[in-house]
């Protein structure tokens, strides 16, 4: 390799860590990007979220679904499968010989579980957050900002002397009435 060509390939290499870290470079965009409010405010929902999910779950495993089960019975339909043979199977040992035997399965059992599991979740979360928002302030009415007309009925900015559609005099009118 020669002195030019060692030259250029410096010059390449120095152009692409110029690209990468100088003044306008993609490290620079990335960490302004990452810097943000927005950016930095997901990651802090995500993780909250993360943990309100471990909550809700021990919520519903460890409390609702204790409470549940002596009123609806078992809330496990798991062992419920179909056979593409035509077969309905209902306990573990019977699912494992037809899977032995390459049967294929539809696990609506799952399925059915799932269902359950998402109701009771989203329910849960339903009455946690019912409960948060007990505590938030109730918003503030604004101050209407337009009011209407007595004669053509339009709607008029709330300081308006004159209605802009019938040329009436607003203020005389309500002070009549």
């Amino acid at each position: 390799m020669g002195k030019q060509d060692e030259d250029r390939k410096n010059n390449i290499i120095g152009k692409s860590i110029g690209k990468f870290y100088g003044e306008h470079g993609m490290f620079k965009e990335f960490k302004e990007f990452a810097l943000k409010g927005n950016v930095i405010d997901l990651a802090v929902g995500v993780i909250i979220g993360a943990a309100f999910g471990k909550i809700v779950n021990s919520l519903v495993n460890d409390i609702v679904m204790p409470l549940l089960s002596p009123i609806v019975g078992r809330l496990d339909y798991s062992n419920l499968v179909f056979g593409m043979n035509g077969v309905f199977y209902k306990k573990a040992e019977e699912i494992a010989v037809a899977k032995a035997d390459g049967i294929a399965m539809i696990n609506y059992g799952l399925f059915i579980t799932n269902v359950i599991n998402f109701l009771i979740v989203a329910f849960a979360i339903f009455i946690v957050i019912k409960q948060i928002n007990r505590f938030r302030p109730k918003p503030v009415q604004a101050a209407p900002a337009t009011k209407d007309c007595p004669y053509c009925k339009s709607s008029v900015h709330i300081d308006a002397v004159k209605c802009p559609f019938c040329t009436s005099d607003i203020v005389d009118s309500e002070k009549k009435k």
